[in-house]
């Protein structure tokens, strides 16, 4: 698996310490898909899971296509192994909802929060989500709620929440999430044909009220060891 810690702790450097009484919610997103959002998210919670004194979590906020726990658990020289699973709700909030709802045998009405599970690795410091799609009946998906509870609890509970989110050519979870996070990180393949397209989105984000710290630009495929580049927009 790549490793960037070097760069990640430059990154980490970048955007500052966080407030000593909540915790802080970075989400990381890139304008189109195979830009190595997910791998650039997952370093950097591993990252501020080896640095932190509270427990740091890793919501994998790209609801159809859930990759971080396999992934880790694939690399556990680095991450260890994944521990038993809990629910990923502090306070029975969610950041999505299921349409039309799920309904249990008895036709009661699931909640969503149940719908999320988190497994802890290097040693409980790091929390990493999955979000049970393969319950889902036809004509039903998950949309993303444009309200912060679920990130208000979690600035509560953990020191630092990192959000890896769908790109946006495939999904508008991520920009309806991001006006909730305390920064959010555009992540660019170097080389991309048209790198433009992550300065696009950084105004589409900021019209929306988000908070973009930056742009990272992933040179993991083309150019290791030395990975990215941050510039501020």
């Amino acid at each position: 698996m790549v490793d960037l810690t070097h760069e990640m702790a430059a990154l980490w450097a970048s955007l500052g310490p966080g407030r000593p009484d909540r915790g802080r919610v970075i989400q990381f997103i890139s304008a189109t898909s195979g830009e190595g959002t997910s791998t650039v998210a997952r370093e950097f919670a591993r990252l501020a899971a080896v640095r932190a004194r509270k427990p740091v979590w890793l919501v994998d906020a790209d609801l159809n296509n859930q990759t971080q726990q396999g992934l880790i658990a694939q690399d556990a020289a680095r991450f260890g192994d994944l521990g038993r699973s809990a629910v990923a709700s502090p306070n029975g909030s969610a950041f999505f909802t299921v349409q039309p709802g799920l309904r249990g045998r008895d036709g009661r009405p699931i909640a969503d929060a149940l719908l999320l599970s988190a497994r802890p690795c290097l040693g409980r410091r790091l929390w990493v989500t999955y979000f049970r799609a393969e319950v889902l009946r036809a004509g039903q998906r998950a949309v993303a709620l444009p309200r912060g509870a679920y990130w208000d609890a979690m600035r509560r509970h953990a020191e630092t929440v990192v959000i890896d989110t769908a790109a946006a050519d495939r999904s508008d979870f991520g920009l309806v999430v991001a006006p909730f996070a305390d920064a959010v990180v555009l992540v660019v393949a170097a080389g991309a044909a048209d790198a433009s397209m992550g300065a696009g989105l950084r105004d589409e984000l900021e019209n929306a009220g988000a908070r973009c710290a930056g742009i990272v630009f992933n040179r993991a495929e083309v150019e290791p060891p030395s990975f990215l580049r941050r510039v501020m927009g």
